[in-house]
């Protein structure tokens, strides 16, 4: 199994471009991070220096380890779910559900090992500019030399493993211990249902959330800037959760828009409003990212804008520590932009790529190649409307609370522009993404493309 998985990476490269690509920015982003703790190690630094590099490192490190594992995790099982019909046939001549699950770890471990020893030197680059940013804004001196060490190269490794390894697992076990019957139907038709643990988990993270706004609104309300520490994570609790019940969030948009879309836009809203509810979980992945940009950057740029202004409403002057937490901040946004940017691309193109025989069926039956991708507009269409919401609904966990601490206001004067500019971004990425895609997919003859 160990031979055929190396086999199933070089044949299906494609399909594992996107898992690939979770792994190799996850792996780089990480060790950059991890690399902030190797430098303070190695060069004794002390009081506020070393304070900003071990922030760097846990803080910020941490939380990108959280949104690796949701990414590796969300793009491995896309990756699984599109060979179910793959493993069905090998079951039906006597592969057994180990052997399979052998075979997909396999993979997974494979894939992890070549995106952590590639992501080592842009690792390196990333955690010296860091470095540099920290120099620069004088929250670490000059005379603090930059190193690249063990605690980078061994968490990068471990992460990596670990969330391609368990991911994987996950993914695999229940198309692995099916029947052959049950697997082509969850191929053909795929499978909408969310498990206990997802569900649970998804709710976890929400009331986790909503603990930490209740605490910033109250027990932190008169602790100024120290407020950020935990308003700054409510909304990436928040929006994790909402990640993870993305499939049931597309079933209920798609139950309340599929009147209006099958009267408004006839033969494509019938096919899009049928691919939300017949593939929930590939469209849950495309909606993941997209809650995740849209909640985590909303609420991070506005918490930092009421905290900018509640400290020239006192009139002071920002302190060390807080072009600290400021820098914290925008690098948090920086790295969420790119990492789910990227991750939101990959995912799209690969999803849309492999519904390539889809769209040849559909066109075979009397649908026209315009229809096939005004469905897929329209499909983009739903999940940037319920992404943008529900990231307003996470954004507010930090927002609201936040603003009541520091400007004894529910909502904060600010305006909407912030929120417009993360919309427009979403937006863009979404939907250039997913009709450029389909476009392609599209190209290919009808015939041809009905038997891939």
């Amino acid at each position: 199994m160990f031979g055929l998985a190396v086999r199933s990476l070089r044949k299906r490269a494609g399909g594992f471009a996107a898992s690939f690509v979770a792994m190799f920015l996850g792996a780089t982003m990480v060790m950059a991070f991890g690399a902030m703790q190797d430098t303070a190690i190695s060069s004794d630094a002390t009081g506020a220096a070393e304070e900003t590099l071990v922030t760097m490192s846990i803080v910020v490190g941490g939380w990108g380890s959280a949104l690796v594992i949701l990414a590796v995790s969300s793009t491995l099982a896309l990756s699984v779910r599109q060979r179910a019909e793959e493993m069905a046939l090998l079951k039906s001549v006597g592969a057994t559900p180990a052997q399979i699950g052998r075979m997909v770890v396999g993979e997974a471990t494979g894939l992890a090992l070549v995106a952590w020893l590639l992501a080592i030197g842009p690792g390196l680059l990333g955690g010296a500019a860091l470095l540099s940013l920290l120099h620069s804004t004088d929250q670490v001196p000059e005379s603090v030399p930059y190193a690249f060490g063990p605690v980078a190269l061994g968490i990068g490794l471990t992460l990596t493993l670990v969330s391609a390894v368990a991911s994987a697992i996950i993914a695999v076990t229940r198309i692995a211990r099916a029947g052959v019957i049950r697997s082509l139907a969850d191929a053909a038709v795929g499978r909408t249902r969310m498990s206990r643990k997802r569900v649970a988990f998804g709710i976890v993270f929400l009331l986790l959330g909503l603990n930490l706004a209740v605490v910033t609104a109250t027990v932190m309300k008169d602790e100024g800037m120290d407020a950020m520490a935990t308003a700054g994570q409510a909304d990436i609790m928040a929006s994790l959760g909402l990640a993870l019940l993305a499939p049931w969030l597309i079933r209920w948009a798609a139950g309340v828009l599929s009147r209006p879309l099958e009267l408004l836009f006839g033969v494509a809203g019938e096919l899009a409003v049928s691919t939300l509810r017949r593939r929930t979980a590939q469209m849950a992945s495309v909606l993941m990212p997209i809650i995740l940009f849209t909640g985590v950057a909303t609420g991070s740029l506005y918490l930092q804008q009421i905290e900018n202004d509640a400290t020239a409403a006192a009139g002071l002057v920002s302190t060390v520590e807080q072009k600290n937490i400021a820098t914290l901040n925008f690098v948090v946004i920086g790295m969420i932009l790119l990492f789910t940017a990227v991750i939101l691309v990959n995912t799209l193109l690969a999803a849309t790529a492999y519904r390539r025989g889809e769209f040849g069926r559909q066109r075979l039956v009397g649908a026209t190649r315009g229809q096939v991708v005004g469905a897929v507009a329209l499909e983009a269409a739903v999940l940037i409307g319920l992404g943008l919401v529900c990231g307003v609904v996470a954004a507010m966990f930090t927002v609201v609370p936040f603003s009541v601490a520091r400007a004894d206001a529910l909502v904060p004067d600010i305006g909407p522009l912030v929120f417009v500019a993360v919309a427009l971004i979403a937006t863009a990425l979404t939907a250039v993404t997913a009709i450029t895609a389909a476009h392609r997919a599209a190209k290919i003859s009808p015939v041809e493309a009905a038997s891939l």
